[in-house]
């Protein structure tokens, strides 16, 4: 299971942490949607992507030497991930394949250890509740913050900020200064969600404005699709998926504001499995160091979220 007694005392304490981890990924502001506006979806991208080739990694033994017997029995690393936050993670134009930066990490991380991988496609804010009992690892843009701390291990592997979008030339004149009484999307769970439009909400609401109406979708894509419709003014987003999000949707948005809150991202292990994240935290490493890190973010072109180093469990950057 993912919390022990050892750590909780008990197996009331133990299901009431599980289900605080869902209610911090559930966590929204004002109204949520459940489905997108009727209409085509932007690309989801396909194939013609260059992916990274597992092969070329060579096998550490002496990483391999410590996986957990579990894993090892199984010889399948099991991956939970939303394949809807292109290019990070997103299904290929099968409708059933797993791609992404996010999901060659992954198997990169597999091919070190000298295990497959399995990516399996899972709800953003299902990940974390099922980590030890149904996924070793979520890989899923998870940024690391406080409250993600508390709840599970998260070693590091990408650097993203948040970068706001808007329908190409900006017709209905949206601010970042100007954000109350405004429809503004976002995935759900994500932290553009909370803390950020939160935070932003309570200070329209403290001022006497008209509040956010902020629009909570569980797919990035849906979200997306609702700014190409016009049905919101603007979206939040980890930098790398609105770059991505602005080329698949052939010019009809365009980016707003400059990047803020940049951040590190982590592959998220079971908070009672130290070993296991010291271990991820190891192979990271190791791939930062034989170069096949790099390739697998230059093939993406998002190099620019690249770290030098992997860390378990950093210290959040001050809000």
């Amino acid at each position: 299971m993912m919390f022990n007694r050892s750590l909780f005392g008990s197996t009331k304490v133990k299901t009431a942490a599980v289900l605080a981890i869902g209610a911090l990924a559930l966590s929204a502001c004002t109204n949520a949607s459940e489905t997108a506006d009727n209409g085509s979806k932007p690309s989801s991208g396909s194939s013609s992507a260059a992916t990274f080739d597992p092969s070329t990694v060579q096998k550490d033994d002496a990483l391999a030497a410590k996986v957990p017997a579990a894993i090892k029995s199984k010889g399948t690393l099991t991956v939970g991930s939303d394949t809807s936050y292109a290019p990070a993670e997103f299904l290929d134009a099968d409708g059933q394949t797993p791609i992404g930066y996010d999901v060659d990490i992954a198997k990169a991380i597999g091919a070190k250890l000298g295990l497959k991988v399995q990516v399996q496609t899972a709800e953003f804010t299902g990940i974390l509740p099922a980590l030890g009992p149904k996924y070793d690892l979520g890989i899923s843009s998870f940024t690391i913050n406080k409250e993600r701390l508390q709840a599970v291990n998260m070693v590091s592997y990408f650097k993203a900020g948040t970068t706001w979008a808007v329908k190409k030339g900006n017709p209905k004149g949206f601010s970042l200064d100007d954000v109350c009484g405004k429809s503004i999307g976002v995935q759900t769970g994500t932290v553009q969600e909370d803390p950020d439009l939160k935070d932003r909400n309570k200070k329209c609401v403290d001022a006497g404005k008209k509040p956010i109406d902020i629009v909570t979708l569980k797919n990035q894509t849906d979200v997306t699709t609702r700014l190409v419709n016009g049905s919101i003014d603007a979206m939040a987003a980890d930098s790398p998926i609105i770059g991505y999000a602005l080329t698949q949707t052939n010019g009809q948005l365009e980016k707003i504001g400059d990047i803020y809150d940049a951040a590190p991202q982590g592959v998220t292990v079971a908070k009672a499995d130290t070993a296991l994240a010291t271990l991820v935290q190891d192979t990271l490493n190791s791939l930062i160091a034989d170069g096949s890190y790099k390739k697998i973010l230059d093939a993406w072109g998002n190099s620019e979220g690249a770290i030098t180093k992997s860390e378990l469990n950093p210290a959040p950057a001050a809000s």
